[in-house]
């Protein structure tokens, strides 16, 4: 069968093409640059856990090793300290990162990659779709055709996926500016990241806005400056200017001595594709989707839509194409994205000043901090990752279904677990291999070798109902599970999002969850053509 192809070479094309390839699905990247990134340390990324979890079991590169995991939060208004937090091994910091330093990470595992094919110096120009593939025409040096059995757009906000499958991209322009710059000094609260809104050393009114900074390696920070509406122009005087009022503000008055070493201006936007799926096409990353205001995050929410698409994608071309599953897709993720978007949208009249829907906070300066808290570390309505609580591939109607700590359709929480060599891993170690998991809850099994509970107890039955799973599955067992009980079982994506919790072994539920999970997928795929 054709190879997939993803056009676009950016962390989310090349996040996906490696997904794609752990599934045993070859790719053929578009790259319309030159293959290499320039640097730039004013361009970064935040990552929370999970996802730089994803890029790390994608790479095997410890990113830790290349940002810096927040030890902690500030939040401070004027003089006061309005809030504060501070990170542990139980509740971890978001991890901050240079894009160019993400993106050569990608890249150099691309490079070792058989399954993946990456094409430098190839713009996209022509789609053709047929009821077997898709064809696409690239021009430049290596111009040429491309055949391939799916296509995912990766390209940017600018997108020629996009553009060429007529798809709208509607949304605000210029929801927020922020000049940007990446400079080394010492700052007091080193590994910290911080907010400041309303700081002393500014004059009232719009202009006295708020300012971020956040750490990298080596002594290096961001800081970002929110600007008032409009479209002054951001000197490389006025910007000076900021630094060394904004470190004087800081250190007690006299600004220490700093490199600078990049800057720029950051123009945020709040815009949804109407459509993330076109047949065959597909649309990921900044090419559906632009979000950051308040803080927020629109890298990570593209490597949750890679991690998303890649199983659905291995698993049509695995079994057969099926639209439930690949229609899932855009169900599931551009409503999570739209929710986002509303609840920015929502609250930025308040924080900004307006006093139009003021009533959402009323009156609560605390409130507000907390809401641009929530949109910085990934946390709450603004922040926090979606949960596919009303996915087409929900189960339905389960007899043994129970609560636990998670609720279905949310990300599960990373546990140790037994695989079935024997050996301890966590579970999100587990994830992106194309597998359902199943995690049997059973109280004292980390203590024994497991040899010795195998072939006992509820474990041959499980056993045997995991092998009649529609779908592939690998049986993990948990000595314990956030609000499971003792002998539970868990449903699992190949994404890691929990699909149910089962009281005790229960074939016949957990065999309709199965299937509902990947939308009788194999079960249509073998009454149709079934070709690869």
């Amino acid at each position: 069968m054709d190879p997939v192809i993803v056009v676009g070479a950016g962390p989310v094309g090349l996040t996906l093409a490696l997904a794609l390839a752990r599934q045993e699905v070859p790719s053929v990247v578009l790259d319309e640059g030159p293959g290499k990134d320039e640097p730039r340390p004013a361009r970064t990324a935040v990552l929370r856990e999970d996802t730089a979890a994803l890029v790390e079991r994608l790479t095997g590169v410890a990113l830790g090793d290349h940002g810096v995991r927040w030890t902690g939060w500030r939040s401070v208004r004027r003089k006061q300290v309005m809030s504060e937090i501070t990170f542990d091994e139980g509740d971890p910091g978001p991890l901050h990162i240079a894009q160019h330093v993400l993106t050569g990470a990608l890249r150099a595992a691309v490079a070792d990659e058989p399954l993946v094919r990456i094409t430098v110096d190839s713009r996209l120009d022509a789609i053709e779709q047929e009821r077997s593939g898709i064809t696409a025409h690239t021009r430049g040096p290596k111009g040429t055709w491309w055949r391939g059995s799916y296509l995912v757009g990766c390209d940017g906000p600018r997108s020629t996926v996009r553009k060429l499958q007529d798809i709208r991209f509607p949304g605000r322009t210029a929801v927020e500016r922020h000049a940007v710059a990446a400079l080394r000094a010492e700052l007091p609260w080193e590994g910290r990241a911080l907010l400041h809104r309303m700081p002393p050393w500014r004059s009232s009114g719009p202009s006295a806005g708020e300012v971020t900074a956040r750490p990298l390696p080596d002594g290096v920070w961001r800081l970002d400056w929110l600007l008032p509406p409009g479209k002054d122009l951001v000197t490389p005087d006025i910007l000076v200017a900021r630094i060394r009022e904004t470190l004087a503000g800081w250190t007690d008055g006299s600004t220490p001595a700093y490199d600078l070493l990049d800057t720029g201006v950051h123009t945020v936007h709040h815009r949804l594709a109407r459509r993330w799926r076109a047949g065959r096409v597909f649309l990921a990353g900044d090419a559906a989707h632009l979000l950051g205001a308040l803080g927020t995050q629109g890298l990570d929410e593209g490597l949750r839509d890679a991690d998303n698409l890649a199983w659905k994608l291995a698993s049509a071309w695995h079994h057969g194409h099926h639209e439930a599953l690949l229609d899932s897709y855009q169900t599931e993720r551009r409503a999570v994205v739209a929710a986002r978007l509303r609840a920015a949208d929502q609250v930025l009249p308040v924080l900004r000043g307006s006093g139009a829907l003021r009533h959402i906070v009323p009156g609560a300066t605390r409130g507000h901090e907390a809401l641009l808290t929530d949109g910085h570390l990934g946390r709450g309505t603004v922040g926090a990752p979606g949960a596919y609580t009303d996915s087409p591939l929900a189960p339905r109607h389960l007899e043994g279904e129970i609560p636990v700590e998670t609720l279905p359709g949310a990300p599960v929480t990373d546990v140790r677990v037994t695989a079935e060599d024997g050996s301890f891993v966590k579970l999100r170690d587990r994830l992106g291999r194309g597998s359902l998991l199943v995690v049997l809850i059973a109280p004292g099994t980390g203590v024994w070798d497991r040899k010795h509970w195998v072939s006992a107890g509820v474990m041959p039955r499980l056993a045997a109902a995991v092998t009649a799973l529609p779908h592939p599955a690998e049986l993990l067992v948990a000595e314990e599970y956030p609000g499971a009980p003792a002998h539970s079982v868990l449903l699992v994506r190949p994404d890691g999002h929990l699909v149910t919790a089962l009281s005790g072994v229960r074939p016949a539920d957990l065999y309709a969850a199965a299937e509902a999970t990947v939308g009788g997928a194999v079960k249509e795929a073998e009454a149709g053509s079934g070709a690869r």
